[in-house]
């Protein structure tokens, strides 16, 4: 793939460190849907609270850093700054409504398809380059993901409407690596990560409040769920992630879409006490190989 935008005002300490970021990225998203799982609101609900509770530790870190990048100076800058919040509250909304509507092997599958999209909308409109070693690793990959939830057997239960949603769903997020990857070249992490987080907020809220009504979890233990979801998947996987957009191709990074099944198995097992199965380990060492491949190209 070709090489992302430079970035503003952001200088990594090492060539390893955006990667790194990437990786790290991806796995706090991957614990997402133990989140989900564990929450005691519905699932719009549980999207509201992932980015409304993460606006908190992201603002106090905006004040308490020293100011010295880009900031918007017109409205077409901060229609910019808020298109991809807006574009992940579409996002959420389709992925929860998908697995209430189709098989979660389906929708987990079907969603997983955003680098797909990303590496399609970057060849067709916005002049990436290519390589056929990525998209071998692209593929390698998504066969990974396939394995992992059982092999082609375990998608047969879905529903036609809500695996449609699903890859909506995924197109939404590939425009979301999208929309970050391109502002990452015009303003930094933070405040990129400021307007889209209050954005997507202000964008799931009526939904979940008209689709589902029950907002507030009913325990402290409901609003530890909604907070862990916060503070790691979206304050910490989604920063790190658009911190390493600046520096690595976008179609590259929506690849970490693909640890979240991974992370999401091992998690299971570390916490809900469910197996690990041989297929699911080889789906994750082939998802993995699959990444190291793509890199390469």
């Amino acid at each position: 793939m070709s090489q992302a935008a430079s970035p503003v005002s952001e200088t990594p300490s090492s060539s390893r460190l955006p990667l790194i970021a990437l990786i790290i990225g991806g796995a706090a998203i991957g614990g997402s849907p133990i989140f989900v799982r564990l929450s005691e609101v519905g699932p719009m609900a549980t999207a509201f609270w992932r980015v409304a509770l993460a606006l908190i530790p992201i603002f106090i870190f905006s004040l308490l850093r020293k100011d010295t990048g880009p900031k918007p100076k017109s409205l077409a800058d901060y229609g910019m700054l808020i298109l991809p919040g807006a574009v992940l509250a579409l996002d959420l909304s389709a992925w929860h409504l998908s697995i209430t509507m189709t098989s979660v092997a389906n929708a987990t599958l079907l969603a997983n398809l955003a680098p797909v999209f990303v590496t399609a909308i970057g060849f067709l409109f916005l002049g990436a380059k290519v390589t056929r070693v990525f998209v071998l690793g692209l593929v390698l990959a998504l066969v990974g993901v396939i394995v992992l939830k059982g092999g082609p057997a375990a998608f047969g239960n879905g529903d036609l409407r809500g695996d449609g949603v699903a890859m909506i769903a995924a197109f939404f997020y590939a425009c979301y690596i999208l929309a970050i990857g391109a502002l990452r070249s015009r303003f930094d992490t933070i405040r990129i990560m400021l307007w889209s987080t209050a954005s997507a907020a202000v964008g799931v809220f009526p939904l979940a409040f008209f689709f589902e009504g029950h907002m507030l979890p009913a325990s402290l233990y409901g609003w530890s769920v909604v907070s862990g979801l916060a503070f790691v998947s979206h304050a910490g996987g989604q920063v790190a992630i658009a911190y390493a957009l600046a520096y690595l191709p976008a179609a590259f990074s929506s690849l970490t879409l693909l640890l979240q099944p991974v992370v999401a198995a091992i998690l299971a097992w570390a916490l809900l006490n469910e197996s690990i199965t041989a297929m699911q380990a080889l789906g994750g060492l082939i998802v993995l190989a699959g990444i190291m491949i793509a890199r390469r190209g």
